[in-house]
């Protein structure tokens, strides 16, 4: 804490001292000042951001947002002003005495590459040498878009986004590269404005990125490999997300865009009618009045009676413009979507404004950030989603029973005795007497000022201060006289409440130096600085019933730190040797000091091959850079809330586990497994890279090879035997490898003043790995994983040696000879006459090997066609609700009975037990998602060309192609057990732009 209060100090005073050196400097001279304007030459726009600078000398200046400048000359006789602007042809003006100079630059076509944010800066495409893919708003998808990950799902290769469940707002899974982490977050650093955030969720909230109006934002930048994401060091090693929301422009725009959206259920689980069921139970229970007697007489569709047909309508209004030369951008959306599942609603209110005022003759750049959120939620009650498929279709919703509010409950001795513990819960009656609602407040924000200074303006000082503060309340009760509640027993209902904040701050500071070598033919930029980050949360969380018995209480607080140096060097030699050093020493107060500290380094070299003599005038390349990188990057975002796992910690008994001493009972204390040594995760990646044009880019992409090393993984194993400390502990054992090809393609089909058509393809192989799973190096030391619902062990993945991250472990089914499934009869892998978990064996696994997108978009004069689509291939997904569906499980000899989807007609199976381990429910899940397409028409220059409209309409999810037989083969993590269906949504937008 002493060194980061000496190391604020030192850089605020320096950034002063800096200040007042320039300032005094600038105050010299005033008699040679040249003053003027520059803008673009044809359209006479000013060119904000232009460098000036005097040829032979230290002086001079950047323009300010109407392209103004002013700067002071060591004298005006022999001087000679070059103007810069990237884009832009450099110009060099002959001063001759004059005091004003205006100047109109040209477009440079050959410089005209997008400018690429980067961590801590930006350069141009050309200039880049990593992994990098960059989306802008006319790449992002069009429609109902509810949260901002699904602006770019499938359009770059090696990035999956997949939404977790159908719930409007609901979070996605980003991976890029795959995992490179077992029991550490995989998760990508998301940099919203600079301001990176933490990516674990609070309670009450379902989308860490919700705060973003997806209206706001203006382009994603991902950095995959380890020469561009090494600058961010422990937070990287799962690949960085960059979100640049829009900014102020010239002249004033005012936005608005509206969206309505019709949210149907695509697909339900095919289960028994009630017509089949009686006929079902007839048959199989045969002259068993006992079974008989407890068939309805009802027909009910109990998946129809919890979805609905839902709505959803989401607003936009922006405002851009310059008060008083300040460029701002200020904007408010509001959405309020039902989710199919009757009940669920999420509402959210966002405003977000930037400023970007200039001071000290625009040498001082300021950027302001604030965005708010207000977000609502009913969650309703998810489990109704698998009592549905498994209540008795014989019986009706409400039976006029007075004890448990009228809805049909399985009960002894009649419509009002007790409830039946275990018995399936009434969907419907779970929804309407279930309150679980959430309010979440949240604000992201910063202010970075950037200043360029007056005696040297190739370097630039930069402070970015941020933060990031969410509060949530929320509860989950449950009215009293209810079955499924149990506090302390049955019809006492519920009353659960939690509240949680959440106050992460970021202070970065570093100088940039950016100069052009003329004589040695070359341009350098170097970067160094400072960066510090504090993360606290905390919360309380409470459960009673209606009559305020067992009340169970915690509260929390943790808080961690992370600090860290960081350089980078980039060198430019001939427009076309380019080499990007970097390194970043962190630290985490997660660790102990002895293993607090890790080293990051990173390299790359590019080669802008269309740039030698033997290529320049190639005309069909008109792109060809081949990039070579290394690096290695950090983990030690630690999931599970422990942030002080080198800790010895105690956890105190409860009631039934006190030790007795005479007639008195004491609580005791148990240790908790931790790791006194534990220390970073690292992964190493290697990556070779072309990116191509041909033909001046109409047909453009890139090609990408790496291979990611994840070494001292981050796991949880077992204790060994003889120890008092609990089960299992987190400690650094073990690597995993991922490894993968990456091919993006983007096509101009056609282009024209009244016909433009774009074509973009993506298609990336990962292939995954673990190396090392423990210490002595056991080839069948196995870790279980993926908890499932209806077996002993309660799981069906594994980590193991030389197999993919959570894959399944399975019995091999044995079928007879016309192919159908032999219940209980497996494969007897040791051949020792006996089946047991020895003859388990590893299956296949959840992830994909390979993705694919694909995106179009068309204009015929004033009509717009998009479409955008993604496929997975090589994914396998366990059918629990299959394997939950057997003959057996249909009646209960406690006195109820449980439906089952008809897939149990497949098997013909009469008990579940073993069962569920069959690789039989192990599926190929492989499909093809038509994620949108959309349609639009444009009117132009209405009102006096104030105004210009689009009117459009589209679908999402439009359709799935695929032979898995369950609801739904998109399953984040290969366990299908009840998932919300992902609704297909139909929409019209309208969008003004006045």
């Amino acid at each position: 804490m002493y060194r980061k209060r000496i190391l604020k100090k030192v850089i605020s005073s320096s950034f002063l001292l800096f200040f007042a050196i320039s300032l005094g400097a600038y105050a010299q001279n005033n008699e040679n000042v040249v003053k003027g304007k520059v803008v673009e030459e044809g359209t006479g726009d000013p060119l904000p951001g232009t460098t000036i600078m005097q040829k032979g000398t230290s002086n001079g200046a950047v323009t300010d947002a109407n392209g103004n400048y002013t700067v002071t000359l060591s004298e005006k006789g022999e001087a000679v002003l070059s103007f810069s602007f990237i884009g832009y042809k450099t110009q060099e003006v002959p001063v001759n005495g004059r005091s004003t100079i205006d100047v109109q630059l040209q477009v440079d076509i050959s410089t005209m590459d997008e400018l690429v944010v980067v961590g801590y800066g930006s350069v141009k495409k050309e200039d880049a040498t990593g992994a990098v893919a960059v989306m802008d708003a006319e790449d992002f998808n069009k429609g109902a878009i509810n949260t901002p990950q699904e602006l770019i799902s499938g359009k770059t290769a090696g990035v999956s986004i997949s939404s977790n469940s159908g719930a409007p707002g609901n979070a996605s899974t980003i991976r890029i590269r795959g995992g490179a982490s077992l029991s550490a977050s995989n998760d990508p650093l998301i940099v919203i404005d600079g301001v990176p955030i933490d990516n674990t969720m609070m309670g009450g909230s379902s989308n860490i990125l919700s705060t973003l109006n997806p209206n706001d934002i203006a382009s994603f930048t991902v950095l995959k490999d380890a020469s561009s994401t090494a600058i961010y060091g422990s937070r990287a090693s799962n690949g960085v997300i960059l979100i640049t929301t829009k900014r102020g422009e010239r002249g004033l725009k005012v936005t608005y865009n509206a969206v309505a959206s019709v949210y149907t259920v695509p697909k339900t689980m095919d289960v028994y009618s009630g017509d089949e069921y009686r006929a079902l139970i007839g048959d199989l229970y045969e002259g068993n009045e006992e079974v008989l007697a407890l068939l309805g007489d009802a027909d009910t569709n109990w998946q129809d009676e919890i979805y609905r047909t839902a709505f959803g309508m989401d607003h936009n209004l922006s405002v851009s413009g310059a008060f008083r030369e300040v460029p701002y951008r200020v904007s408010v959306g509001y959405n309020n979507t039902d989710g199919i599942l009757k009940t669920y609603n999420f509402e959210k209110t966002t405003v977000s404004l930037n400023l970007d005022p200039y001071f000290f003759d625009d040498h001082l750049q300021v950027k302001i950030n604030v965005k708010g959120m207000d977000n609502n939620n009913n969650f309703a009650e998810q489990g109704a989603i698998a009592n549905a498929i498994y209540y008795d279709p014989t019986k009706p919703v409400l039976n006029g029973n007075t004890r448990w509010r009228g809805y049909t409950t399985w009960t002894t001795g009649g419509a009002n005795g007790n409830a039946i513990d275990l018995a399936t819960p009434n969907p419907v009656a779970q929804l309407e007497l279930t309150d679980n609602t959430s309010n979440v407040k949240r604000s992201i924000g910063n202010a970075q000022f950037d200043y360029s200074f007056h005696f040297l303006p190739e370097l630039r000082a930069n402070l970015n201060l941020g933060y990031d503060y969410a509060e949530s309340v929320g509860h989950n009760n449950v009215k009293d006289n209810t079955q499924w509640v149990y506090i302390p027993t049955p019809a006492g209902g519920r009353i659960s409440r939690y509240a949680g904040k959440s106050q992460n701050e970021l202070l970065d500071f570093y100088f940039n130096y950016r100069t052009d070598l003329e004589e040695l033919d070359s341009k350098i930029d170097a970067t160094a600085g400072y960066s510090w980050s504090h993360f606290k949360r905390m919360g309380e969380d409470s459960v009673m019933n209606q009559y305020m018995e067992q009340v169970t209480y915690n509260d929390y607080a943790n808080e961690y730190y992370l600090v860290s140096f960081f350089g980078r060097l980039n060198y430019t030699w001939k427009d076309k040797y380019l080499l990007t050093l970097s390194l970043r020493n962190d630290a985490t107060s997660r660790f102990s000091p002895e293993q607090r500290w890790g080293l990051f380094p990173a390299a790359a070299l590019a080669w802008d091959i269309d740039e030698e003599d033997f290529l320049k005038d190639n005309k069909a390349i008109s792109n060809l850079k081949l990039r070579l990188g290394y690096g290695i990057t950090g983990q030690q975002d630690i999931t599970g809330g422990n942030n002080y796992p080198y800790f010895a910690k105690f956890t105190i008994s409860n009631e039934t586990a006190r030790y007795r001493f005479g007639d008195n009972y004491y609580y005791t204390l148990r240790p908790d497994g931790y790791d006194a040594n534990i220390k970073w995760e690292t992964t190493v990646t290697s990556n070779i890279g072309v990116d191509y044009g041909f033909f001046e880019d109409r047909i453009s992409g890139s090609l990408d090879f790496y291979y990611r090393d994840t070494r001292d993984l981050l796991s949880t194993v077992d204790v060994a035997t003889g120890t008092n400390f609990s089960a299992r502990v987190l400690t650094n054992v073990g690597s995993m490898v991922n490894k993968g090809i990456e091919l993006n393609i983007n096509g101009v089909l056609a282009s024209s003043q009244d016909f433009e058509w774009n074509l973009g393809y993506n298609v990336s192989y990962n292939n995954n790995e673990i190396t090392k799973l423990n210490l002595n190096n056991d080839p069948d030391y196995i870790v279980p994983v993926g908890g499932i619902a209806g077996t002993t062990s309660g799981t069906i993945q594994v980590q193991k040696v030389n197999y993919p991250v959570n894959s399944f472990y399975v019995y091999e089914q044995v079928y007879d000879a016309e192919g159908n499934p032999l219940e209980g009869v497996y494969v007897d892998r040791d051949n020792n006459n006996v089946i047991n978990s020895e003859d388990l064996y590893v299956s296949e696994k959840p992830n994909a090997d390979v993705l694919m997108g694909i995106n179009s978009s068309m204009r015929y004069k004033n009509w717009d066609f998009s479409f955008a689509g993604r496929a997975s291939l090589g994914n396998y997904v366990y059918n629990n609700v299959a394997a939950n569906s057997t003959y057996q499980g249909l009646y209960s000899s406690m006195g109820f009975l449980t439906n089952a989807s008809t897939q149990a007609d497949k098997t013909k199976f009469e008990t579940a037990i073993g069962t569920n381990l069959s690789d039989f429910y192990i599926e190929n899940g492989s499909f093809f998602r038509m994620d949108n397409i959309n349609l639009g028409y444009r009117f132009q220059n209405l009102l006096g060309s104030k105004l210009n409209l689009r009117v459009s309409g589209g679908v999402q999810n439009a359709f799935v192609i695929t032979n898995y037989s369950g609801l739904d083969p998109e399953i984040n993590g290969g366990l299908d057990n009840n998932f919300f269906p992902r609704a297909r949504v139909f929409l019209l937008g309208v969008n003004c732009e006045f």
